[in-house]
């Protein structure tokens, strides 16, 4: 099977159409004809990933966040992307990302995000009509999700979270003792829906890289959570498998054991 055929699959979930302009998703290095002698998945490409699928015999490494976001005009090994290429190119592996496009499909990031959580009656928090789309020329895209839970405190409802996510700390402002039972959610970095959430009656909104301001502003009329941005997004490889699997059942695909979190918590 050539590359080409995995990242056709994937753009078909996910249409590089529905990346934000500044994003960068598709193939970032190597060569689309090349036959696959395996796949790695992964968040984020870095040189312990590609290392692995080197060491592993995987020349296709398939990742979230893309590994190149601007241009490079020098590959001299003075930065770990520089470093990463350099050493992909090397050992004829292709590195193929799937970012924003990913997080604004239908069943892209945040609805796995609720399908963590349990959650029912999911729907689109900003949707945004594209048609024709895929198969589904009736659907639409757009980013985050809404939908209904049994209802809890918010802080209980945070600590599903927490474990479903494996999440090392989280951050939230509001009352921790709402009772909430519509939540809304939004993969990587999410400020940008907050008013939309609101709008739309959620009484929790669960996303990441949330700026001080926005907890403060918002307080009084709805918890918000930040749960960081790897925590809400490193799954995003299950779709990916779903995706090749879907494909090919019998190929060789593995999640990266060498992927980590590039955020510590003490």
């Amino acid at each position: 099977m050539k590359i080409r055929e995995i990242a056709d699959a994937i753009e078909q979930y996910a249409p590089l159409r529905l990346q934000e302009e500044w994003d960068n998703a598709g193939i970032q290095v190597g060569d689309p004809e090349a036959d696959i002698t395996g796949v790695l998945l992964c968040t984020d490409a870095t040189e312990a990933v590609v290392a692995e699928a080197i060491d592993r015999g995987f020349n296709l490494v398939i990742s979230h966040h893309p590994l190149i976001f601007h241009g490079l005009k020098k590959i001299m090994g003075r930065t770990p992307v520089e470093r990463t290429v350099a050493m992909a190119i090397k050992h004829d592996i292709t590195i193929y990302s799937a970012h924003t496009n990913m997080d604004s499909a239908w069943q892209g990031v945040s609805f796995r995000m609720a399908d963590k959580l349990g959650m029912t009656n999911v729907r689109l928090l900003d949707a945004n009509d594209v048609s024709p789309y895929g198969e589904q020329a009736y659907s639409t895209a757009g980013c985050g999700v809404i939908g209904d839970i049994e209802p809890m405190p918010a802080k209980e409802m945070l600590q599903k979270a927490k474990a479903a996510f494996e999440v090392g700390a989280v951050r939230y402002s509001g009352d921790g003792d709402t009772i909430v039972s519509r939540v809304a959610l939004c993969g990587g970095a999410g400020g940008f829906l907050l008013d939309k959430a609101v709008e739309q009656g959620a009484q929790l909104y669960v996303t990441a890289d949330m700026r001080y301001h926005d907890f403060l502003d918002w307080h009084q009329r709805i918890v918000v959570a930040d749960i960081g941005h790897y925590e809400s997004e490193h799954f995003t490889k299950e779709i990916f498998l779903e995706i090749i699997q879907k494909k090919n059942p019998t190929f060789a695909v593995a999640f990266a054991k060498n992927e980590t979190n590039q955020v510590n918590y003490l």
